[in-house]
């Protein structure tokens, strides 16, 4: 029998071996993460204040997603605001809402919770396929999260005083929607991002409901008022609302 018959097969190119081992790493952790989603039995725990834009994000991601949840409600203004208490301590060291408990992981701040769900769970997706929509989504949403809302949360409105605060908060909303809504007339069709829902429509919601409150003018803001209107008629953002929280005051609900 000849050299060439008995000859055993050939192995694989170094680079195409390294490719399949990547892949093969690559797919274990994603089956071992899969696994522990799985073998999660414990409902997610939400600690969320009914009024807190952030904690309104996780809520609409969470409807969105189809995920059940419970509650665990942080007064931010009862006896001195319960997030700054040892207890909430433990679960949040910085002593802010949101914060999600689940498979087995604590998560704060409401875009690392929202791209957690969405990396876990992505089903329906709240990021676009598209690269340069989907950076164009997290643009929008820092541009809110970073840019606009932190300028007039709870803690910033007790520096600036009582007689202030609603001065305040006017001007820097107002500034964040005039550069909001010129780029949302290039990026926008029904929602934010085209005419699917993504995380800046998540973000986008509970601003103006902000805005609202402040008793901003949104006359100079169409497209925003308009994505706005469009997004409060889908269920997830009605379920997930201020008005309709377990912690919601009784005249405040609807």
């Amino acid at each position: 029998m000849s050299a060439a018959l008995v000859k055993g097969p050939s192995l694989p190119p170094p680079q195409l071996s390294e490719k399949r081992r990547q892949g093969h790493v690559a797919f274990t952790l994603w089956s071992e993460l899969h696994t522990q989603i799985m073998d999660s039995s414990e409902k997610p725990v939400l600690y969320s204040y009914f009024r807190s834009s952030c904690s309104w994000r996780v809520r609409i991601a969470l409807a969105l997603k189809g995920i059940a949840y419970d509650q665990e409600p942080v007064n931010l203004l009862k006896d001195g605001g319960q997030q700054f208490s040892t207890e909430f301590q433990a679960v949040n060291p910085m002593q802010q809402v949101p914060a999600l408990k689940i498979d087995g992981i604590t998560l704060s701040q409401s875009l690392a919770i929202i791209q957690y769900l969405e990396e876990t769970r992505p089903n329906p997706r709240l990021l676009p396929q598209d690269l340069k929509k989907r950076a164009q989504a997290r643009m929008i949403s820092d541009h809110i999260v970073s840019g606009i809302q932190p300028l007039q949360n709870l803690t910033f409105l007790k520096q600036v005083g009582e007689e202030k605060k609603l001065e305040w908060a006017q001007r820097h909303i107002t500034c964040g929607f005039q550069a909001l809504e010129q780029i949302l007339q290039h990026t926008a069709g029904r929602y934010c991002i085209g005419d699917e829902v993504s995380m800046a429509d998540l973000c986008l919601v509970p601003q103006v409901y902000n805005a609202e409150r402040f008793k901003v003018d949104l006359a100079p803001y169409p497209t925003i008022t308009r994505i706005n209107k469009s997004l409060l008629e889908l269920e997830a953002f009605q379920v997930s609302h201020p008005c309709r929280q377990p912690d919601t005051p009784v005249e405040l609900r609807a």
